[in-house]
């Protein structure tokens, strides 16, 4: 019997790994990384966050991409929406052949033109549950390259559900990760979800729990909930039980301090003893995205006169970093490296955290004289990308590097 669902792998890491190595490599970023993360040229001292770039998840899913399409040479291969949130990533994969599913405005995705002669590629964030059912009745080659440390926040999910608890996830309920996540519960019956934005939402659940003044009422609480929950979400029933859940990606000290705040109003409402029966959270914090964030408090204890972060502007955890270091020194969030104009000298950014916010152009944005230039990325943007960056903006000053160093394109 064929195979037809793979989760680890094709067998072919070995042949693919030159040609990936090939393209999404640096030899700057290597050259920086191994002086400690600091070097200079001429008078811009480049200073690397100490984690940043491609993480396991990301690597092992665009292995996994080269592998299907060297796998299956003749065989029609789709990509259920983006492999990652990389721009580059996803539009060498198109260059290869494989063709994108992409979600309608509701977020639905058609399989209309899948086959069972041909092969599926699942993106790294995963997806829904009935999607996944559908590509197996399709009977279809299936492979499927959802992160680890995603599958880790899916069990306890569907174990909040099947013991009768709500999980309340904090993420954004557009995102293919939160959507893919909430629909666990669907594997029980009964099983319910609530999406959380922030704190701001996340008050608006502890004051219902609670029953503080000026809580929200029940019809309220539904319709502003309503395309962030499950159908026909009842709070006086659903917020009885709750399991803390979070989208890997999001702020970890900000999903832990949800979890906290839930929990407080358990207590104020029914006190300590209700709590520890009715209120369950575990770590389900991505280790990479921590290390990410980590990274980048490290390197704000001592700001760099400007920061970049390289990555794409629907990357929740690239904007996340931008947001971070925001709060400490001028920062720009470019979506590739090709934001940064060599030739007029500009740079095309997002200025704030809305992933829907226009880029904008500026010129004149980089100090005069000597200054110190961080550097991070988000986990989705490859290497070559981070060092072909700080290259434009080292031409963009004027100093040129050896050739064995170029990274740029020709």
């Amino acid at each position: 019997m064929n195979k037809t669902y793979f989760r680890s792998g094709l067998g072919l890491k070995a042949e693919v790994r030159p040609l990936i190595d090939a393209e999404y490599q640096s030899g700057l970023v290597e050259l920086i990384r191994s002086r400690g993360f600091t070097e200079t040229f001429g008078d811009v001292t480049v200073r690397l966050a100490k984690e940043f770039g491609f993480c396991y998840g990301v690597d092992r899913a665009v292995d996994y991409a080269y592998e299907t399409r060297h796998k299956f040479p003749d065989k029609k291969i789709f990509l259920v929406g983006e492999i990652i949130h990389n721009p580059h990533v996803n539009h060498r994969l198109k260059e290869m052949g494989i063709e994108f599913i992409y979600p309608d405005k509701d977020g639905h995705f058609s399989f209309d033109d899948v086959t069972d002669e041909d092969a599926v590629i699942i993106p790294a964030f995963g997806v829904r549950l009935r999607d996944f059912n559908r590509l197996k009745d399709i009977g279809c080659v299936l492979v499927d390259t959802t992160c680890g440390s995603v599958l880790v926040v899916w069990k306890r999910v569907e174990s909040y559900a099947k013991d009768g608890f709500t999980a309340v996830i904090h993420g954004k309920y557009t995102h293919e990760e939160s959507q893919a996540t909430a629909s666990q519960v669907n594997k029980h019956p009964g099983g319910k979800y609530l999406i959380v934005r922030d704190m701001a939402e996340a008050d608006l659940v502890c004051d219902y729990i609670a029953k503080r003044p000026g809580h929200l009422s029940r019809d309220e609480f539904y319709a502003h909930f309503k395309a962030k929950a499950t159908e026909g979400f009842d709070p006086d029933r659903a917020l009885e039980k709750i399991g803390i859940a979070n989208q890997t990606t999001m702020l970890a000290d900000e999903s832990l301090a949800i979890g906290k705040r839930i929990r407080e109003a358990f207590v104020e409402a029914y006190g300590e003893e209700h709590a520890e029966e009715h209120y369950r959270s575990f770590d389900t914090i991505c280790s990479a995205t921590q290390e990410r964030q980590d990274a980048v408090v490290e390197l704000m204890e001592d700001p760099p006169d400007i920061m970049v972060v390289i990555g794409g502007y629907n990357s929740s955890n690239t904007n996340n970093l931008a947001h971070m270091c925001r709060t400490h020194t001028r920062t720009f969030h470019v979506e590739d490296a090709l934001c940064i104009d060599v030739d007029n000298g500009t740079i095309r950014h997002k200025p704030v955290l809305d992933p829907a916010a226009p880029e904008v152009v500026e010129g004149d944005w980089l100090p005069e004289g000597a200054f110190e230039l961080g550097i991070t990325a988000g986990a989705s943007t490859p290497n070559n990308k981070i060092g072909e960056a700080v290259m434009r903006i080292l031409q963009v000053r004027g100093i040129q590097l050896p050739e064995g160093l170029l990274d740029i394109p020709e």
